[in-house]
């Protein structure tokens, strides 16, 4: 064994890296599985667990109220002073925007090093740990926030950026992720454009700039020219409204509107324009009294709201007061909102929201709640919705002739899924056809705190009146390791009113912490060319509430992966149910997996080798070197170390037998992990072999013995794989 490090250092010198003397930083947990689908944005995010190191892992854990439980991947990286996480840039960049969270009631900075530079992260807790006592379920929540920097230099693909606590930096920070964008130059003046500078707006002092804007609004709405603002933070201490006019900004990383309310509108009729500006808010709670939103009211017909970032306010865009249609929103980042990131309160038709990113929302991400007036015919196309904390990724909440489609969701937390279609809210119910095609949610669902069960990466809820009389449809939906059930029908209120109308074609799930589908009401459902994989109780729970009513009746055909019902409804499953968490390093994956041999002695097979019962053990074909042993984990994990075993009884004379280790991802082609050489097995030590090697993630693992100087065959009791 004492070859190992050795060969491990050579290894890595071949590979052009270098062996660091004492403690080598390593990355802090288990990559979390990504997904494609959603938004195309300018940036690239790195996760901190996924990066250089010496601070500690946190998570993963999907419990509410912790602070792994809203982390993108469950994960994160806490340092305190002397620690850092050392970013690797998969592109080139100019920039950083780092998603974290300080202890409550701190603030203060981090330093970035980059190339030897420090720089000055400003960090608080100021918009977090917001408490929402009138929300039943609800618990202290929205821990992280986000803060960015312009680094002043280009840094090319590969190239290091460290964010550390040093000496006179807040004294601890839990680091979440980073996105590093490469940022273009600012934006110049339209020709026809008049400036809010010409009208006596100061940027970046702490003199109110609202009628300013109010004054240069007014000037172009009436000279048909468009409104610019410069580089530079302008404060906006009172809302303005809007109308048939354009406000354009040098861009969302140089002009910065600063205030609550931006935009307030009673009224409009629309062909209203916003482009290329931040909105920074500073709402430290929610008050759903106040309109503390980016824009609030009602958009009229034919506006386009584009290129916006919008941070640290209660929503992104709230629309309501009156009727909007055919608008566009589309390209914006919608970051750390207390509430919604856009709301479609109603009366709002025939518009696009597509290709926004949502991150850290305080209550659904997307939603469309026809509240007094149906939204319909609109597009959810294409956006991406990060860590909701108190609500789903995107909502329809009532409304008509609604398409969703190409979206991604991911990482939801509690009192709320991944996707929601519902008659709630005291919304105008479900009619016409609504269409969810190709949207994927990854590691979507949460365990309901009032319910206390879980709710699905996608749900139908007849809560306020029965699912009827309307074609729902959904097609290429694909759902990643979801905490609890994919998918899910239920009466939130415990009525038992009926879902019927809805279609699914060509469902993926991979990985569920209990059910496939599961079923809380009646009515009937059809579901064809479902395939699952990697369930955790069983395919079914089909209970309804109360229990006087029929169960839901599935159609549909050419489904796979995901049989059996769970029997008793009387209780709720617990084993194998909850969150499925990426595996401790050390724990053995190979246990009770599929396992398979080239050949097996009589009495001796090759479930033997991975039993738990180090006594029991395989033994292969006599006389007939080589021989192999192969254990499907199930799925690709992060490997690091294979253990081998022999029963432990001093019957077992001393031995040596001749391994090569290699390894595959889809059973086909398989690496060399290790290769060819001896491994003793003394009783005197507990007939026990192991060796380490570089994390590498395989699904296939497989043992070909070539020698056993104890018996003319292979012999495993254990065979283990151990997570890295």
């Amino acid at each position: 064994m004492s070859r190992i490090p050795a060969l491990l250092a050579a290894a890595l010198a071949a590979s052009g890296l270098t062996v660091l003397a004492g403690a080598t930083p390593a990355a802090a947990a288990t990559c979390p599985t990504t997904a494609s689908g959603g938004a195309s944005v300018p940036f690239r995010t790195v996760e901190a667990e996924c990066s250089a190191t010496n601070g500690s892992a946190v998570g993963p854990d999907y419990t509410q109220a912790s602070l792994a439980s809203e982390a993108s991947g469950r994960q994160a990286v806490r340092i305190t002073t002397g620690q850092y996480v050392e970013f690797t840039l998969p592109a080139a960049a100019n920039s950083i925007n780092v998603h974290y969270s300080v202890p409550d009631g701190s603030s203060g900075r981090l330093t970035v090093l980059v190339n030897g530079t420090r720089l000055a992260l400003p960090v608080t807790s100021r918009y977090s740990y917001v408490d929402t006592g009138w929300i039943p379920g609800a618990k202290t929540h929205h821990f992280f926030d986000d803060t960015r920097l312009l680094l002043g230099q280009n840094l090319a693909a590969g190239a290091k950026v460290r964010v550390q606590a040093d000496s006179g930096d807040v004294g601890q920070a839990t680091i979440d992720l980073a996105d590093f964008e490469q940022v273009g130059g600012a934006g110049t003046k339209p020709a026809n454009a008049l400036s809010v500078t010409d009208y006596g707006a100061t940027a970046n002092d702490s003199s109110d700039d609202s009628q300013a804007f109010r004054t240069a609004l007014s000037a172009a709405r009436s000279q048909g020219r468009e409104v610019w603002v410069p580089p530079g933070r302008f404060e906006i201490g009172s809302a303005l409204q809007i109308d048939q006019t354009t406000v354009r900004g040098a861009g969302q990383w140089y002009t910065v509107l600063h205030g609550n309310n931006i935009f307030n509108n009673g009224s409009a009729s629309g062909n209203i324009k916003l482009y290329d500006f931040a909105v920074f808010g500073d709402v430290t709670e929610r008050n759903d009294g106040s309109p503390d939103n980016a824009f609030h009211g009602v958009l009229g017909t034919g506006s386009v709201v584009s290129g916006l970032w919008i941070q640290d306010t209660k929503c992104g865009l709230w629309l309501m007061n009156g009727a909007s249609s055919n608008l566009t929103i589309e390209n914006n980042r919608i970051l750390d909102t207390q509430a919604d990131g856009v709301n479609f309160d109603g009366a709002v038709t025939n518009s696009t929201l597509r290709n926004n990113y949502l991150r850290n929302n305080g209550d659904d991400g997307l939603a469309l709640w026809s509240n007094g007036q149906a939204d319909s015919g609109n597009s959810l196309l294409n956006n991406t919705v990060v860590q909701p904390n108190l609500a789903n990724g995107i909502a329809l909440y009532g409304g008509s002739n609604n398409t969703v489609s190409g979206n991604l969701v991911q990482d939801t937390n509690a009192l709320g899924g991944g996707y929601l279609v519902a008659n709630r809210f005291n919304s105008v119910p479900l009619s016409g056809t609504v269409t969810l095609a190709n949207n994927t949610a990854l590691r979507a669902g949460a365990l309901d705190p009032n319910w206390q069960f879980g709710v699905g990466a996608l749900w139908f809820d007849a809560r306020d009146q029965a699912i009827t009389g309307v074609t729902i449809r959904v097609t290429g939906f694909t759902a990643i390791q979801s905490p609890y059930e994919a998918i899910q029908f239920i009466d939130g209120n415990g009525q038992g009113k009926q879902i019927q109308g809805i279609t699914l074609d060509g469902v993926s799930v991979q990985g569920a912490g209990t059910f496939v589908a599961q079923s809380q009401t009646q009515g009937s459902v059809s579901i064809s060319n479902l395939t699952a994989s990697g369930v955790g109780v069983t395919g079914t729970y089909n209970c309804p509430y109360p229990a006087s009513i029929p169960r839901m009746t599935f159609g549909g055909s050419g489904n796979s992966g995901w049989s059996g019902t769970w029997g008793d409804c009387s209780t709720w499953p617990a084993p194998n149910s909850g969150p499925p968490q990426p595996p401790q390093s050390g724990t053995n994956l190979a246990r009770g997996k599929a396992i398979s041999a080239s050949g097996s002695q009589g009495g001796f097979p090759p479930s033997n080798a991975n039993d738990g019962d180090a006594n029991s053990y395989w033994e292969s074909t006599n006389n007939a070197f080589p021989q192999t042993l192969t254990v499907d984990l199930g799925a690709a994990a992060s490997i690091s170390k294979v253990t081998l075993k022999l029963p432990p009884s001093s019957a077992w004379g001393a031995r040596t037998q001749t391994v090569t280790i290699s390894a595959s991802t889809d059973g086909g082609s398989y690496t060399t992990l290790v290769g060819s050489r001896g491994y003793a097995f003394d009783p005197a030590s507990g007939n026990t072999a192991s060796v380490s090697f570089t994390a590498t993630s395989q699904r296939f693992v497989r043992l070909t013995f070539t020698g056993n100087t104890g018996w003319p065959a292979g012999q495993v009791s254990e065979f283990e794989v151990a997570a890295a």
